[in-house]
């Protein structure tokens, strides 16, 4: 029998990962989209990262709107508004339908904010770690879509990529608003003021930027690999799906394990190996070679998982008496991470025909983010 709290972490984490199954459907389903609506490679790239900008963006002010008005209604208003688009999108005949319809499906990744103070709420300090980290989790909604669209769209037809998570998301919000609950407010919600504040200060723009690597390289590469193994290794949808779901797998599963790491021996040294770990697999991806890229692809899967473990770790620890606000603007900065890059690499393979000068820029902003740890002043705070 579930405590009342963890059936609350349950219902929250089944949520946020059909919220990402919504959301990464659109990848998934993009090398058949590109087939149908004849897209260009910058086109398709577009596509996959428009939902990542209102998912991004939105992560501060719904995380906000759950700390004024609670958790329970917003997570069940996001849900309701991921549906609507998921359905849509079965009916989509061109280019600019296909960017609206897009755009709006990213409401389910900025569901990720909303979560974090649903469930904070119902555990104490020392235990929030641990259920945020289960919380967390739930990226392996992409995961299910990754695997999941190609075979649904092979037994039960096209529409059906989209329509079955968001039918199984819509059965999700009955069940929620039916047995959600909100614990009780323990602070007063930020102000506006409040919720901007970390854009100004030097330590919380470091932190954004190792998400913006670490989080945003998830996204961007959970994305774009079906359209990397599609167009560079002429592999078939389904196959590129079950490639995309096992990085999707090994990058969640690394995610806990690396805030317990950061736990015994700190969240930079944590980072200070993973981003040369980056700057490798960006390298070996980077040949056009199946096997190299699919190690460099595993490799890097659990680098950055291991990163996103360590940079959450690290946010109490600089801003202990705003972690949850400090948390939006920093997850924002990792959703973002997910906007530009495949927008690069589609223009770069429509000028060059090969990917692989987006993966040597990966690797320079790696090894910058790389030395950013040694800066003494960042050092210096955890002494």
């Amino acid at each position: 029998m579930l405590s009342r709290r963890s059936a609350q972490l349950l219902l929250a984490t089944v949520g946020f990962a059909l919220c990402f199954a919504v959301f990464g459907s659109i990848s998934a389903m993009m090398p058949i989209l590109k087939k149908q609506l004849h897209l260009t490679p910058l086109q398709a790239s577009l596509a996959v990262a428009t939902p990542v900008l209102l998912g991004s963006l939105g992560r501060i002010p719904l995380g906000w709107l759950a700390d004024r008005y609670g958790g329970r209604k917003i997570f069940s208003l996001v849900m309701l508004a991921s549906v609507l688009p998921a359905v849509a999108m079965a009916y989509v005949t061109s280019f600019p339908q296909l960017l609206a319809c897009g755009f709006f499906t990213g409401i389910a990744l900025a569901v990720f904010s909303v979560g974090v103070g649903f469930v904070s709420r119902w555990y104490p300090p020392e235990k929030q770690g641990t259920a945020l980290g289960i919380y967390g989790a739930g990226n392996v909604g992409q995961s299910l879509a990754a695997y999941g669209s190609p075979l649904l769209v092979g037994a039960l037809g096209y529409a059906w990529g989209f329509w079955m998570f968001a039918l199984l998301l819509a059965i999700w919000l009955v069940v929620f608003v039916v047995c959600a609950r909100d614990a009780e407010r323990r602070a007063p919600a930020p102000t506006l003021a409040q919720m901007l504040a970390p854009a100004r200060n030097p330590q919380a723009l470091r932190l954004s930027l190792y998400y913006f690597l670490t989080f945003g390289g998830f996204v961007a590469m959970a994305g774009y690999l079906p359209i990397f193994l599609t167009e560079w290794f002429d592999l078939s949808a389904g196959d590129a799906g079950m490639r995309t779901a096992g990085f999707i797998l090994v990058a969640t599963s690394a995610r806990p394990f690396g805030g317990w790491l950061a736990d015994k021996i700190g969240g930079l040294e944590v980072l200070r190996a993973v981003f040369p770990m980056v700057t490798t697999c960006a390298l070996l991806m980077s040949l056009p070679h199946l096997l190299p890229f699919t190690l460099g692809a595993l490799m890097m899967a659990a680098g950055i998982g291991l990163g996103n473990g360590a940079v959450f770790k690290l946010v109490p620890e600089y801003f202990p008496q705003s972690v949850g606000t400090v948390t939006g603007f920093v997850g924002a900065a990792g959703g973002l991470g997910g906007f530009f890059p495949p927008l690069l690499v589609g223009a770069v393979y429509q000028q060059t025909g090969s990917f692989s000068p987006a993966f040597w820029l990966l690797g320079c902003v790696a090894m910058f983010c790389y030395w950013q740890t040694r800066s003494p002043r960042l050092s210096a705070r955890l002494a």
